[in-house]
């Protein structure tokens, strides 16, 4: 092999990297239950992204303060090698803190910048004011055609919480084991047969994940502790990272829940019951 060939060779490794997300193929997340965000989620987030030749980026519209929170994840992400990280677009609140669909000027930047992204990442506040966003039917559209195309999604506490398709808004009475009285809406469903819940131990939201899955028994629920993270390939595959535990509650008869804790190291078959 001639010396100007193996010079080359790392360039067109880097360009197919970077070029895996717009060819489709296996979906990968990263979702961080709140918290202190684990370093090992972020490598991976960036190293599935593209490594050096990453482009990520950072969905504010959770926060309330967009440019704050949407520069800490900048500060944690960089250091991990993207070759670029950068904010998108934040929303505009009303009056009772909800989100708005974003003007005309905000949606064309944030469709480009959705267009150009290997890995997209959703800051952490309340996951309605995402979704409300994303109420805008082209770009949730491009939002699911970039996810579908092998670009990597991941989130922090709001930003977990929308990867269900039964979304947990935050709202409801969680002093009772109840489904019904648990606020959902539609999320992205980016984990398919699950409901994910954020802050899980920390904020002893034990309750409202509980009912939720005796409602619904076909769903699998995924409760995400502070500083831990499951980093998901394909539907089912997901490998713990953190500090802290991932609760898996499913169904096991009428009033009945069979619970297990899966920690740091370990791979979980999210489809296995």
């Amino acid at each position: 092999m001639t010396r100007a060939l193996l010079a080359v060779l790392p360039l067109v490794t880097l360009l197919l990297s970077a070029g895996s997300a717009a060819s489709g193929g296996e979906t990968r997340r990263v979702i961080v239950g709140g918290g202190e965000r684990p370093p090992e989620a972020l490598a991976r987030l960036v190293a599935w992204a593209g490594g050096p030749a990453a482009r990520v980026l950072v969905l504010p519209w959770a926060s309330g303060e967009p440019t704050e929170s949407c520069a800490a994840l900048l500060e944690e992400i960089r250091p991990h090698g993207p070759g670029e990280a950068s904010c998108g677009p934040p929303a505009v609140l009303d009056e009772k803190g909800r989100a708005q669909p974003l003007d005309p000027a905000r949606r064309k930047e944030a469709l480009e910048a959705l267009g150009a992204a290997t890995g997209v990442f959703f800051g952490g506040g309340d996951q309605a004011r995402i979704m409300d966003v994303l109420s805008d039917g082209e770009l949730l559209a491009a939002v699911k055609e970039r996810f579908a195309a092998g670009v990597v999604f991941g989130g922090t506490s709001a930003g977990a919480a929308v990867m269900s398709a039964r979304m947990i808004t935050g709202e409801g009475d969680f002093t009772v084991i109840d489904g019904s009285r648990v606020e959902v809406r539609p999320g992205l469903g980016f984990l398919p047969g699950a409901i994910v819940d954020q802050h899980f131990v920390r904020r002893q939201r034990q309750n409202r994940l509980f009912g939720l899955v005796l409602a619904h028994p076909g769903e699998r629920g995924v409760g995400i502790d502070e500083d831990t993270a499951i980093l998901v390939t394909g539907g089912r595959t997901a490998e713990v990272v953190g500090k802290g535990p991932v609760v898996l509650v499913d169904a096991a008869g009428k009033d009945r829940l069979a619970v297990r804790l899966a920690r740091a190291g370990e791979t979980i078959d999210l489809g296995e019951r």
